[in-house]
């Protein structure tokens, strides 16, 4: 194998804290198993997740002058046959260290293995490259409406834009669809009406039927006033948008969509 130069403590402390995330990342037997696996001392077994790994990984580079090591325990961490029932895991940890290992001239593959890349000089490009939510977004299977409406906001990862311009999205194609003009509850509570409706989910023709259409107007209602009412009116940085919440949101609106994709006008 040829010989890597050590990797600097700033980005093999980062590399770390993704590995051993306290949610999503390797559990602590999992560390122990795999830093003997790579016959690596485990130097600090009573430390935080993070720095036990950091700190075994540290002692290599200082004795071997090489960084070999964390590319090798990122390969057996991120072999894919661990993952076969965690796919999500699996993408957000290769997104994460993708980001990082940019920087040094490197990401990892979809089989796991780490290769050699350009490297990366800004942390848009390194979020660009790696593409962590258009991952999880596939992987998930959303719907292609989904990405229409916020190509770039989702390949930047942009998780608060993201999530306002494809809950916007939704409110164009009920007005496509509808032809109607207005927005918002008006808009849903016009559309899909169960009395005078102007788009159907269904016939409408039973109790159940009813039930769904009206269900699914609520859940338009709530996901505009939970969702995209305070993304559109407050700032970025007062309401704060997660990875995770960006991810269910938007799981919705792609449910959302393919209600619609069966729904006909009346």
């Amino acid at each position: 194998m040829e010989k890597i130069p050590p990797f600097n403590a700033q980005k093999l402390e980062a590399a770390c804290k993704v590995l051993a995330d306290t949610e999503r990342g390797l559990t602590g037997s999992e560390i122990g198993y795999l830093l003997q696996d790579c016959r690596i001392n485990d130097v600090s077994q009573g430390m935080t997740k993070w720095k036990r790994l950091f700190n075994a990984l540290v002692e290599m580079q200082n004795q071997h002058q090489v960084g070999n090591h964390l590319i090798m325990f990122i390969n057996r961490a991120l072999d894919p046959v661990g993952y076969a029932r965690n796919k999500e895991k699996f993408s957000w940890r290769r997104n994460e260290l993708n980001v990082i290992l940019s920087f040094s001239g490197f990401a990892v593959r979809e089989d796991g293995k780490v290769i050699h890349t350009p490297k990366e000089t800004t942390l848009k490009g390194a979020r660009a490259r790696a593409g962590a939510l258009k991952s999880a977004l596939e992987d998930r299977n959303t719907h292609s409406e989904v990405f229409k409406y916020c190509p770039t906001e989702v390949v930047e990862d942009n998780y608060f834009h993201a999530v306002l311009e494809s809950i916007k999205g939704v409110a164009q194609r009920i007005r496509d669809m509808s032809n109607l003009t207005t927005d918002g509850a008006e808009l849903v509570n016009t559309a899909f009406s169960v009395k005078t409706p102007v788009l159907a989910i269904n016939s409408l023709t039973t109790e159940t039927e009813i039930s769904e259409q009206k269900g699914f107007s609520n859940i338009l209602v709530g996901l505009f006033g939970t969702a995209r009412n305070p993304t559109a009116h407050a700032p970025k940085i007062i309401w704060q948008m997660t990875e995770h919440d960006a991810l269910d949101i938007m799981s919705l609106v792609s449910f959302i969509h393919r209600k619609l994709d069966r729904a006909i006008k009346v």
